[in-house]
Formats: C-alpha cells, sequence, structure tokens
C-alpha cells in the first residue's frame, strides 16, 4: 500500500508500506515529512519523480530515518514535484507521472533467475559487452572444454572483468608503429619511471593506489572503535598514497551520478589501499565542448552545436561539478584541486571536441606503512561485504565504458549509471578507519566495488586460492534482480573484505556501531576456483576455475601508421591587444572558477592548508592544494593538476611534457620535504584509440611522458587509462582530443610556508624566468582557441635539467622564506598571470617592463603559454639563478594604483586591475546564474570585490594557547551521526584546553552504553546526517525524540548546571531543531535553505556581539576570519531580535560574506545563561593560522583566537565544579 503525504499543487511524499499504520505511527511520519497525510489513495495530478524502478539514495536514507524512530513496515519513500512547477528535469533519472496511484512503484519485471546462453555472439551484442572476436571464440572453446552451455553470470562475469576498463589491454598490448615493433608496452614505459627513481616509494601497480613515504606523524583517534572511548594520539610510520580516476562515460551519459560516482570511487581506492588506509583531499577536472552560456563568444558561435545525445555541455558542467562536489561535502573529503577545459575544434574535415566528457576524481590520503601490503588470505577465511543493497544500477559499466559512447542504444548506456550514496559510503569508510586504527587490524585483503561489482571485487579478492559468494547473503534491495543482476550491479559505495572468522564479531561490532551494513558473504576455498551459489534453491550461478575466468588471451596487437599533425598558423593584428586579452579572461579554462569552488566544501577535517582561494578578496586562485598530515606538526602533502592537450594535437610528445611541466609549476610553491624528488605522478590517459593515428599518437605522447619523468628524476607510480574518447552521432563522429592529466603530489615539510599568488604592497621586485627554454609561440593556447585555431608550433620544455635546477633552487628560496609571492605562467599566458596576481586584493598593481625578455611581438610575448613562473622577491634572484645557468629577469615592481601597466620596447599597455577582473569574473557569473537561486548570482558578483576580509583580533591575544595545565582534567564528547564529518577536528580543538575528550555515536546513546552523565561538555558536530535528508538534522533529531533512552539521557544532561553545549553546522541544526536554545519560546527559532539553495562555502569574518555567552566572553569585539560550509544555515526567527543573544553576526550583511541569508545577519546564537552556543560557521577548521584562507602578515601567532574558545569553557566549568 502507498499513503501519500504533502500538498498536491506543491510536493508529494509518496511513501510504501507493508502493514497498516497506527494513527501514532502516522503522526511521527507526518512530524519527520512535516506534512499532513492525504487520505486517498489516487492523485490525479501530474508530476515529476524518480524513475519508479531506481530507488532513490534519498529514500534509502529517509526509510532508514524512520526505522531510527521505531517506525516499521515502511519499504520505500519519494518525492514526486507537481509539474507545474517543474517542467525541466533530467531524463535519465526522472520521468513524468499522469496520476498518482497504488502502481507507481510496481515492477513488472520477472526474470529468469539463470539464462544459459546458446549464441554467445547474438548474447554479447544484445547485451553491450564489447567482447572482441577473439574473446566470445575463447568462451565459445570454454563452454566445450567444461561441457556445458555458460550461464549469463559467467558471460557477463567474464566480460566485465575482462574488460578494457579493468584488464588495460591497450597498455599491456604490443605496438608496431609504421611496421616496427615497439620493444617496450605502454604500461612498461610507464613503470620504468619507477625503476629508475624509486625516490620514496612503497607500493607501485599492485593495489587500489600507490603509496609513497610520509613522516613519522601522531594520529588522533579514539582508543577504541567499537564502543565509546576517549581519543588519544598514537605516533605511525606514515605513508602517503596517490590516486585518481576518471568516469568519463558516466559523466557524459548522466553528470551527477556519474562524477558523483566517480568521486565515491576514487576515495574508495584510497580507503583500499594496502589493509586500508584514509583519504585526505579531493580533486577534480572537467573538459567538455563549448558551453555556450551566451552568444558573446565569437569562438563559439564558428562552430555548429550537435545534436546532443545525452545532455548539453553546461548541462554537464553544472550537473557534474555538482555531484563531485555533494559527494565530497557529504562525505567530508574537501575538494581542493582542480581545473577545468571547454574545446571545439574543426579543421582537416575532423572535429576535434570534448563530446565524450572527461571527468577526473584524484586524491591523496594516508596510510601506515607496516598497512601497506595486503596479506594472502588462506582457506577458511571469511569474506565481508560492507555497505548498501543491490539494485538495477550500473549493470555493465566496465564493458560499456570501454567502448565509443553512443555505440549501444540509450537503454544499455543509461543502464551502466550509478546512484550516489556518499553518506553509506562514510559509514563504510568510518568502519575502514576503526579498523585501520587498531594496534593490530584484521583485515587480511580489501577491495572496493566499482566497476563489475561484486564480480570484480570477489573475483580479485580470492584472485591467487579461490572462493565461493553466497548469493542468498547479498542484500537484495530489489526483489526483481536476476542472479546476473545480483552478482554484476555497480551500486556503489560498498567494500568487499577478507578477514579471519574468529574476527567477525569485532568487525561486526564495529560496523554496527557505525551503522555500515554488514554481511558475511562467502569464504576462501583454496581450489583456485570462483563459484556464486544460491544455497536456498541449491543453484550455482558461476562455476569456473580462476585462469578460465580471467581469460588466456594473448597480447593485444596494436597495428598503426604515424599521421603528422597539420594545423595551420595563427594570424593576428598587433593592435588588438585589449580585445585579445578580454576573450582569452572569459574562456572557461581561463576564467574565475568561484562557481565552481563556492559549492565545494574546502574546509572539512580542519588540516587545510591551501584551498583554492586566496587574499582579502578570496578568489580562487591557489596554485595548489595542501593539506596537514596530523593535528600536532606542520607535515602535510601538496597536490597539483597539470594538463595540455591542445599542444598535445599539435604533437603529443609536447602534450606530455608540458603537462608534466604544468603539474610542477603549480606544485612547486609548495615547501616539499626533498625537492623535487618529493614529487610522485599520477598519469592519466583519455585517447580516441583505434582510429588511424591514434594508437600512435599515444604511444609517442607515452613515451615522451615517461623519458621527461626519468630526466627530471621522478616516478609515476599509478594512473589510469579510458582509452574510447570517441562520441557517435548517426552521420557524425568526434573524437575528444587526446589527454594526458598529471596529479602531483609530495609531502611538505613545512605547510605554513606555502607561497601563495598574492602580492605583498612595496615589498621586492617582481621576476620572470622562462622554464620552457625555447622561444615563445602561440600554438596550443588559449589565445588561440578565441581565434577557433590550434597553431603549427607549440612551445615545449626544452632543458628538462635546468627546470629540475630551477624547482630545487625555488625550493630553497621558500624555505628560507625568500620569496614573497608567486604564480605559474600556464591557461591565458604571461599576461593573465600577472592580472591575477593582481586580482585578490584591493589597490595593488604592477608596473613592468618585458623588453628585457627579447621579444618584440606584444601578442605573441603575453599570450604564449611557455612554461614560466613570476616571483616577488627582495633578494636578488637574478644572481641566485645566475648560479645555476638560469636566466632570471627583474621585470618590475608593485603600485598600489590598482593597474597594471606594461611597456615591451616600443608598445605601453595599461590594464585597470577592477574593469579586468570583473571580465575574469564574468563566466564564473554566467555559470553561477544556471546554479544559484534568488538573483544571488547577480549579488555575488556585485560584491565579491566590496567585501575584503578585515580583521579585529582580540585584546591581549598572543597567539599562543594558554590551556589548562593542571592535572585535573574534564570529561568533554563529541556527538556525532551516521554522516557526520568533523568530530575529528572538534576534539582535537578541546583536547587543547585540556579536556578528555570522549568519541560517542548516536548508537552508543540509544543503545544506552552511554548515558553522558560523566560528560560536562558536549558538542554536537558538523556533517550530514542522513544526508540531510528531510531536512538538515531532521533524522538526526528524531532519533533523540523517538527514542526514550537517548531523549532521557539528553534531557537529564541540560538539566543540569554543571553542563555547557556547543552546535557546530549540523550540530547546530540539531539544538535548533530539538528546541534547546529558547526553550521559554513557544514557537522556535528554525534552520532552512540558504537563499541561494544551494551548499556554500566561504571564508568570511563574523563581529562577536556583546552576549552571556560563556564561550565567548573574552572575545566581545573582535572580527576574526572563520569558515563556512553549509546548505541549509539559515537562522529564521519567529520574534523580534531583542528576544534572542545573538553571539555572533557576519561582518556584512549582504551575500556571499553571508552565505544564508540569516535573519539580523546571525551567525551564531547562545542561550540565555549563556552555557548554550549554536553556530553554522566552523572554528574547529579555523583553529590554525595555516587554515585560514587569509591570516595577517604582520603576524606571527601558533594559532588562532578560536583556541580560546574551549579555554574559557574550561576555566567556567572548573570554577563550576570547584
Amino acid at each position: 500500500m502507498i499513503l501519500f503525504f504533502g500538498n498536491p499543487k506543491l510536493k508529494v511524499f509518496a511513501v510504501e508500506i507493508s502493514e497498516r499504520l497506527s494513527i501514532e505511527s502516522i503522526k511521527k511520519l507526518s512530524w519527520v515529512l512535516d506534512s499532513n497525510i492525504i487520505e486517498v489513495e489516487e492523485i490525479t495530478e501530474k508530476f515529476i519523480g524518480p524513475k519508479s524502478s531506481m530507488i532513490t539514495p534519498w529514500s534509502t536514507n529517509a526509510v532508514e530515518i524512520t526505522r531510527n524512530m521505531g517506525l516499521k513496515y515502511i519499504n520505500r519513500i519519494e518525492v514526486f514535484v507537481s509539474y507545474l512547477i517543474s517542467t525541466e528535469y533530467d531524463r535519465m533519472i526522472h520521468e513524468e507521472y499522469k496520476t498518482l496511484n497504488q502502481n507507481i512503484f510496481k515492477k513488472n519485471h520477472i526474470p529468469e533467475k539463470i539464462n544459459l546462453i546458446d549464441d554467445l555472439k547474438k548474447y554479447n551484442d544484445e547485451q553491450g559487452l564489447a567482447l572482441d572476436d577473439f574473446e566470445i571464440s575463447y568462451l565459445q572453446g570454454l563452454s566445450i572444454k567444461i561441457g556445458r552451455k555458460l550461464t549469463d553470470s559467467e558471460v557477463y562475469g567474464f566480460s566485465q572483468v575482462n574488460s578494457e576498463h579493468c584488464r588495460h589491454k591497450i597498455f599491456n598490448g604490443q605496438f608496431i608503429i609504421d611496421g616496427e615493433e615497439k620493444s617496450n608496452s605502454l604500461f612498461e614505459l610507464i613503470k620504468s619511471t619507477s625503476k629508475e627513481n624509486k625516490n620514496s616509494i612503497v607500493s607501485a601497480y599492485s593495489d587500489n593506489v600507490a603509496f609513497i613515504g610520509g613522516p613519522k606523524i601522531n594520529q588522533f583517534q579514539p582508543k577504541r572503535g567499537d564502543k565509546s572511548s576517549y581519543f588519544i594520539n598514537k605516533e605511525i610510520e606514515s605513508i602517503i598514497s596517490v590516486k585518481a580516476e576518471t568516469h568519463n562515460f558516466p559523466t557524459t551519459v548522466e553528470p551527477y551520478n556519474g562524477a558523483a560516482t566517480g568521486s565515491g570511487g576514487e576515495i574508495r581506492d584510497r580507503a583500499a589501499g594496502g589493509t586500508g588506509s584514509l583519504p585526505l583531499i579531493g580533486s577534480a577536472v572537467y573538459m567538455t565542448p563549448y558551453s555556450r552560456l551566451n552568444t558573446n563568444k565569437i569562438w563559439e558561435k564558428n562552430i555548429p552545436e550537435r545534436d546532443w545525445k545525452y545532455q548539453t555541455p553546461v548541462d554537464i558542467l553544472i550537473k557534474a561539478s555538482n555531484g563531485a562536489s555533494d559527494f565530497g561535502n557529504c562525505f567530508g573529503q574537501p575538494l581542493i584541486v582542480g581545473s577545468l577545459l571547454t574545446f571545439e575544434h574543426n579543421e582537416n574535415n575532423e572535429l576535434h571536441s570534448y563530446d565524450k566528457v572527461i571527468m577526473l576524481a584524484g586524491g591523496v590520503g594516508y596510510g601506515e606503512l607496516k598497512q601497506a601490503m595486503k596479506k594472502s588470505p588462506k582457506k577458511g577465511d571469511i569474506i565481508i561485504l560492507l555497505g548498501g543493497d543491490n539494485y538495477r544500477i550500473g549493470m555493465g559499466g566496465a564493458s560499456v565504458s570501454s567502448t565509443d559512447t553512443g555505440s549501444y542504444n540509450n537503454a544499455i548506456e543509461l543502464n551502466a549509471v550509478q546512484r550516489s550514496n556518499p553518506e553509506m559510503q562514510k559509514r563504510v569508510t568510518n568502519t575502514i578507519r576503526s579498523l585501520f586504527e587498531m594496534n593490530e587490524n584484521p583485515i587480511i585483503s580489501i577491495h572496493d566495488h566499482g566497476a563489475g561489482g561484486h564480480l570484480n571485487c570477489f573475483s580479485e579478492l580470492v584472485e591467487d586460492i579461490g572462493g565461493e559468494i553466497y548469493l542468498d547473503s547479498l542484500p537484495i534491495g530489489d526483489p526483481s534482480l536476476s542472479y546476473k543482476e545480483i552478482i554484476g550491479n555497480e551500486s556503489q559505495e560498498r567494500i568487499g573484505l577478507i578477514i579471519k572468522e574468529i574476527d567477525y564479531d569485532l568487525v561486526k561490532k564495529i560496523a554496527e556501531r557505525e551503522r555500515s551494513p554488514i554481511y558475511k558473504v562467502g569464504k576462501v576455498t583454496g581450489d583456485n576456483k570462483f563459484r556464486v551459489i544460491d544455497r536456498k534453491n541449491n543453484t550455482e550461478t558461476i562455476n569456473l576455475d580462476l585462469d578460465s575466468l580471467f581469460g588466456d588471451a594473448p597480447k593485444k596487437i596494436l597495428n598503426d601508421i604515424t599521421i603528422t599533425s597539420r594545423f595551420n598558423k595563427i594570424e593576428y593584428g598587433s593592435n588588438k591587444i585589449y580585445e585579445h586579452v578580454e576573450n582569452v579572461l572569459s574562456l572557461e579554462a581561463v576564467a574565475c572558477k568561484d562557481w565552481l569552488t563556492n559549492k565545494v566544501d574546502r574546509c572539512v577535517t580542519g588540516r587545510i592548508a591551501q584551498q583554492q582561494t586566496v587574499g582579502e578578496i578570496q578568489i580562487p586562485l591557489a596554485n595548489c592544494g595542501v593539506v596537514s598530515l596530523d593535528y600536532n606538526s606542520y607535515t602535510g602533502v601538496a597536490s597539483s593538476i597539470g594538463h595540455s592537450p591542445i599542444s598535445g594535437l599539435i604533437d603529443p610528445s609536447i602534450g606530455s611534457i608540458n603537462s608534466i611541466g604544468e603539474s610542477l609549476t603549480n606544485i612547486i610553491w609548495a615547501p616539499l620535504a626533498n625537492g623535487i624528488k618529493s614529487i610522485s605522478l599520477s598519469a592519466n590517459w583519455m585517447w580516441p584509440c583505434g582510429n588511424e593515428g591514434e594508437d600512435s599518437r599515444l604511444y609517442q605522447a607515452v613515451d615522451a611522458c615517461s623519458n621527461f619523468a626519468i630526466e627530471l628524476g621522478i616516478n609515476i607510480p599509478t594512473g589510469k587509462d579510458s582509452l574510447s574518447m570517441v562520441q557517435k552521432y548517426d552521420e557524425l563522429k568526434v573524437k575528444s582530443p587526446g589527454t594526458v592529466i598529471i596529479s602531483a603530489s609530495g609531502q611538505c615539510n613545512d605547510i605554513r610556508k606555502v607561497v601563495k599568488p598574492v602580492l605583498s604592497k612595496n615589498l621586492g621586485n617582481i621576476y620572470y624566468i622562462n622554464l620552457s627554454f625555447d622561444e615563445y609561440k602561440l600554438g596550443g593556447s588559449s589565445f588561440a582557441q578565441t581565434l577557433n585555431k590550434i597553431g603549427s608550433e607549440s612551445p615545449e620544455i626544452k632543458d628538462s635539467n635546468k627546470f629540475k635546477e630551477s624547482f630545487n633552487l625555488v625550493q630553497n628560496l621558500i624555505s628560507n622564506n625568500n620569496i614573497l609571492s608567486g604564480h605559474d605562467i600556464s591557461s591565458g599566458g604571461l599576461i593573465t598571470c600577472l592580472l591575477e596576481m593582481c586580482f585578490s586584493s584591493n589597490n595593488v598593481g604592477l608596473d613592468i617592463d618585458l623588453t628585457d625578455l627579447g621579444c618584440s611581438d606584444s601578442t605573441k610575448l603575453l599570450f604564449s603559454e611557455n612554461s614560466g613562473i613570476i616571483i616577488q622577491s627582495a633578494k636578488d634572484l637574478e644572481k641566485e639563478f645566475l648560479s645555476i645557468d638560469v636566466k632570471c629577469i627583474k621585470i618590475g615592481n608593485t603600485n598600489e594604483n590598482s593597474i597594471l601597466q606594461i611597456k615591451n620596447f616600443e608598445n605601453d599597455f595599461f590594464f585597470s586591475i577592477n574593469k579586468y577582473r570583473d571580465i575574469w569574473y564574468s563566466t564564473s557569473r554566467d555559470f553561477d546564474l544556471k546554479q544559484s537561486k534568488n538573483n544571488k548570482a547577480i549579488e555575488r558578483y556585485n560584491n565579491y570585490k566590496n567585501q575584503p576580509l578585515k580583521y579585529r583580533f582580540p585584546n591581549g591575544f598572543n597567539g599562543d594557547n594558554s590551556g589548562n595545565n593542571l592535572n585535573k582534567k574534564i570529561n568533554a564528547a563529541v556527538i556525532r551521526e551516521k554522516g557526520s564529518n568533523s568530530e575529528r577536528e572538534m576534539a582535537f580543538m578541546l583536547t587543547l584546553a585540556g579536556f578528555n575528550v570522549k568519541d560517542i555515536h548516536m548508537t552508543d546513546i540509544i543503545s544506552g552504553e552511554e548515558n553522558l552523565e560523566d560528560i560536562h561538555l558536549l558538542v554536537a558536530v558538523g556533517g550530514f546526517s542522513n544526508s540531510d535528508v528531510l531536512g538538515s538534522a531532521k533524522g538526526w533529531a528524531g532519533s533523540f525524540l523517538h527514542n526514550p533512552i537517548a531523549k532521557k539521557s539528553l534531557d537529564n544532561f541540560f538539566k543540569r548546571d554543571d553542563t555547557m553545549s556547543l552546535g557546530v553546522c549540523n550540530g547546530c541544526q540539531l539544538f535548533i531543531e530539538l528546541g534547546l536554545i529558547n526553550k521559554n519560546h513557544s514557537e522556535k527559532p528554525k534552520m532552512t535553505h540558504n537563499d541561494s539553495q544551494k551548499f556554500e562555502c566561504i571564508f568570511s569574518t563574523v563581529n562577536i556581539e556583546e552576549s552571556p555567552s560563556i564561550m565567548l566572553k573574552n572575545l566581545e569585539g573582535s572580527r576574526l576570519g572563520v569558515w563556512s560550509a553549509h546548505g541549509e544555515g539559515k537562522f529564521v526567527f519567529p520574534y523580534k531580535e531583542n528576544q534572542y543573544s545573538i553571539a555572533g553576526k557576519y561582518s556584512y550583511d549582504s551575500y556571499p560574506a553571508n552565505p544564508n541569508g540569516s535573519n539580523f545577519n546571525t551567525a551564531m546564537l547562545v542561550s540565555d545563561d549563556g552555557r548554550h552556543l549554536v553556530m553554522m560557521p566552523h572554528i574547529e577548521r579555523s583553529l590554525y593560522p595555516h587554515n585560514w584562507a587569509y591570516y595577517p602578515e604582520d603576524r606571527n601567532d601558533v594559532y588562532s583566537p578560536w583556541v580560546m574558545v574551549f579555554n574559557n569553557s574550561f576555566e567556567w566549568l572548573i570554577n563550576k565544579m570547584n
């Protein structure tokens, strides 16, 4: 039966139940849905809702919320929006409903559980399995060998585990180019970098991730993971994980879920490294056709639009970036590195364009040296599944991703699309985190669920020994699934483990505490077979020798010829510099990326030392991302991105070299532990293989990449390939440019010394270094793009040794504090670099003379993208670089009139910083108009430069921590729910004040194991409890209100007079939802969606007001920088301002500095007695000066003033308890 709640003219919740509900249960449902029941069995209105066959992650979370509230018999809850207010929708995941009735969730699909395959070739074509002729012949022979027909599960399984996506047959293949047999495969070329330059590699090419050596760190963790316990510091020998993953096909077809699950898959890869490791930060790269946001860009008009097969380019960019952003936000991984490129070019009767888009997700994390290697499973060990149910999702993703998009019908390609559930993945990862943090981790081996689902995961777990999987033990979210669909679906957020039987009870206890579903699904058999069995029905759906499953295919032979690219020369006049600058600054690759960065959480973990935004105006210009490895030291990891596919069209070797060069001129500004040798690269190859000339080009590109890395003394221990980068239309085939995206990562020894592209006023000189050691050339440049040209010549890096020596010299200068600011020259050329260095501050400009660079062609000089850097320094850098025989040229100094003045021979140019910054920002505004509501995109554009960060520090604050040094300790606790992601940084901040800090999960409270009686300070932390389904913290609040044990514990805590509390972000929403701050008011405040109707992340300032707040007592009158990151952060008050104790207000009363539109500009609210404080900003992520996105240059503080908050709490509690 289906019940309906809501308003048919607006929104309706459809609730599927298996038994009738009591009146009390319906009341609970009405409360949690914030809607009344509609007493009808059918609603005859038109709605937009999810496809009936696809249970949404939203429903999964909503149902779980109701079960945590004690409501039984609820199977599914979905949201349907009136067609009158939602005429535009994504047809890939939604559909129209002409009426809502009792059959909307009915499934008429009754599959055969097992299907024996008579005609393998026909089955291959019908299912889109991408098997080649040899593989079909092999399977036919296998069928004869074993004396029976193969099952659909066996054929399907073979296609997935042996797909190009999984087995990298091209990279392991034999290349014959122009009749010459190459001596090395592509994979051997890449591996040679690690043989020649092992440096600090711990593990490469043999696991989900690569590991490189790290420093000793203090791992801050609870003592135990199976029950509530106090936090401790444990010293470990760290390793750094490096990984990137592409999700091109799914993002092309369904961008939101494609990019989200790409991000999730990459996170799972890092979680599954060794016997478990932990993700830290993420990166994302998007490459699409031109967005055509408006009609102003001539270069876009000159190429006809296609009849886009699935999504328009602008839809892909908005939805994909939303997907990747939302996954990181909900999971709790900051996305702090990224890039964007749009490109189309038609020449020589060939269209090059990213119609099959590129979506790359990457990141770094850390592990422990002693856990770097997986162990060997033994007969009798058990196979465990962590994570969610099976649905008809992601079927055939591995094989379909291995072919040209458009090769199959929409149903097959859509069927390979996955769904995103980051909150479930967070629970699974938290379970792995607890196992990883044990002194003896029980995990023997671990593998993520990605392409190929259970088939790939479980078969690879037992690849060397054999095992069996029990279908009847796998969780089923959709009872209509066939055996093949159960074992092969790619429902995400799942991890497979092998452990000993004796350890199962402990692992189960940890998983249940974290609310991670756990299933015992198989065992290791030791017979070198892979069997999948339904024990209830005594049926085998797979029974093959592992050798048979993984095939015995010969090396793939790739025979190709070299076709030299011939693109026309670039013709241009010398009198259009200003017009060219405007055009280049508005190109997506060059223009402001604020529309991407303002919706991603860039501060979660409290470890971030450098994210995208810089300067007092806070615009995204940072060179690289940097994160600390622990909370106690300044060691960390830096990461950057580099790519140059358009120069690669001219010459694939140059494209590879320039891509590495760009990644290095980005990461050069981080203080690396051992110079350039600290760096390891991830090379990720996207290529239209199988088209004449392209296999040859790929070989050239990989060969050059390998050689250049070897010459630089660095390695490439990991990577990914996606070699079917072609989009097919009825009468057209569009090749994406062959592309390598390089991710560079390396250990930092002092994260406080990261160099930013923020000019110091009236200090030092500006220096230029041409690291290409080549003539200035315009081929492959953004300038060329705006003329619809590629060009015939592209700059390259001519001298790898000088590049390496220059890199290390810059590192020495950073170490000795001799660089004031710096920036790389890449997309947009020298002119863009100089302008960007001025953009992040008001009242600053540059006086520049380029004559000594020796190029009188100002157009070529300003727009060429020769690898290079600009440095501001008070030291004589010309002399420094002369010592390594590298020309470093002083080109100017700063001014305070907001003008970039450039002289080059007889040419003089004047650029108003304010004018050109707005031009540069305008593309971001146009994207923001597509994603922000209520005119907030225009408001942001009008205000961004008028809300500079200005601070007023508390009187007497000296930057030290005056925390408790007494022997007496007070117990505090961080309380978290599934989906919380801020407990570690909050707990660490509490320990600095002298508290004993306990980690308490809601499961501890509900079970009665914790009752808060020994806790004096309770902090509810930030995150996305229940993925914010049914409203932020509504589900969390329901767990308290509708569980008598939990409610009693909380009520008793707040009744005591020796307690204090703090709710931050999601914790603020929780305490407001529970009505704990203004208890004497009959009508309580509410937290609602931000005015922009999207997630907002910003570093802005808050004024600390006079209030009763104990925690903020000596900060009153200050104006402090702080991170905010939330989607529902707007305080809505039913009464006048004088009825509330508002403890903190955003310093500016308009968007975006006030990111949510709160009534009375409220950022912090306190109870009238001053003991209970709630806030949306994250003080725990703003603890150190390096956490601040902009900190005053004239201060040398160890901590930011926020360290005083818990010192005040401790002092008050000590006095109260004495």
